[in-house]
């Protein structure tokens, strides 16, 4: 009998144990601590940025970057409606609006040309989700907003160590945010951070995850703050994944030249498109299932699982989910390529150990069900 296989397995197979037996003989297993001070000394490094700021996790990470901006209730916000809805909550966390644009099937990332589109007087800023890994067009995203007086955030979950014309996530915006769940490329179980370059948004950002304390005066709250602090013991583990993030990279970038050599003749299954200037962060590998398939992504996933192989759907389009739809319904947006995507799009198993024996059993499930079309 076949052995389950994942669609995501953490790969703790470093200092983790060491960092976090360490973290607690200190007993410093709160929101303070050297992990703390040393993970986010070395991922502000990594991502090319001034400041790092760890958090609980990336739902977190989204909606200190949007207090931290001053984002009020009433004002817009442009958002992929192609993306995980952590993304759209955290704008309605704050009062704001989510307000949907498609994404571009060269990248599957914001269209520059549909947020111009979508651009009232009552916006204030753009989302811009990496989506699946890939950078989106951030030249042009940051050339449209400074245009029109908009800020942007890098929704980075899915893309640590990715590149964008030379350049690391996490220092092409305003501010970026990371997740680092479980199934991320470097994990803490739950965990997240913000980067930023600009001193006065840092500070605001550190005081509002602070509970809104004056850091020059114990006991003093200037401002309503909020409780969105790391602990000493999560970033000990997030600092053992780092010291690691090019051999994990590495790997999984291996997984993805495996994926694409043997399924690279199935008629019908096509790759994640990876633009020029671009270097992806391999997260989940990504296939759509076409109409030349002869099947469809659902029977392909369903075929899978009676083999006991685990996959995911693409996200649904977050204008469809029951918060969104009635205001989404009312702009009457064109996302055709969101949708076509969410329909047609799937993961496929992808972590640091998993084996070239494993990936032939995946692909000759799918090879074989498709041939039998």
């Amino acid at each position: 009998m076949n052995t389950r296989i994942p669609v995501a397995i953490p790969d703790l197979s470093g200092n983790e144990k060491n960092y976090v037996q360490d973290a607690l003989d200190s007993t410093w297993i709160s929101s303070s601590g050297k992990y703390l001070d040393q993970f986010e000394s070395d991922f502000a490094q990594v991502c090319g940025s001034k400041h790092c700021l760890a958090v609980s996790n990336g739902t977190v990470a989204l909606h200190l970057a949007l207090l931290t901006l001053n984002v009020m209730p009433g004002d817009e916000v442009i958002v992929p409606s192609l993306t995980y809805v952590a993304t759209a909550n955290a704008v309605k966390y704050v009062g704001g609006v989510p307000v949907f644009v498609d994404v571009m099937s060269s990248d599957w990332c914001l269209s520059p040309e549909k947020i111009e589109d979508a651009i009232t007087p009552r916006t204030k800023g753009i989302i811009a989700v990496h989506l699946y890994g890939h950078p989106a067009d951030m030249d042009s995203i940051n050339h449209i907003a400074g245009v029109n007086g908009l800020w942007v955030v890098e929704d980075a979950a899915e893309a640590p160590f990715a590149s964008y014309k030379g350049r690391p996530t996490g220092s092409l915006a305003t501010i970026a945010t990371f997740s680092f769940y479980g199934n991320k490329v470097i994990t803490s179980g739950e965990g997240g951070a913000i980067t930023l370059n600009e001193d006065r948004l840092a500070l605001r950002a550190k005081t509002l995850r602070g509970q809104g304390v004056d850091p020059n005066r114990r006991y003093f709250f200037p401002i309503t703050g909020y409780n969105f602090r790391l602990t000493n013991v999560a970033a000990a583990i997030l600092c053992a994944q780092l010291e690691r993030h090019v051999e994990i990279i590495e790997a999984r970038k291996r997984i993805y030249q495996l994926y694409e050599e043997k399924l690279s003749d199935v008629s019908g299954v096509h790759f994640q498109p990876v633009s020029e200037d671009v270097v992806l962060s391999p997260w989940l590998f990504c296939i759509t299932i076409d109409e030349d398939a002869g099947k469809t992504r659902d029977e392909v996933a369903q075929r899978l699982e009676d083999q006991d192989i685990e996959t995911r759907p693409f996200f649904i389009p977050l204008h469809l989910l029951p918060p969104f739809r009635e205001d989404a319904h009312n702009r009457s947006a064109d996302l055709s390529n969101t949708l076509r995507l969410s329909a047609s799009g799937m993961n496929l198993p992808t972590y640091t150990n998993l084996s070239e024996n494993k990936i032939e059993r995946i692909t000759n499930t799918i090879k074989g069900f498709l041939d039998n079309a």
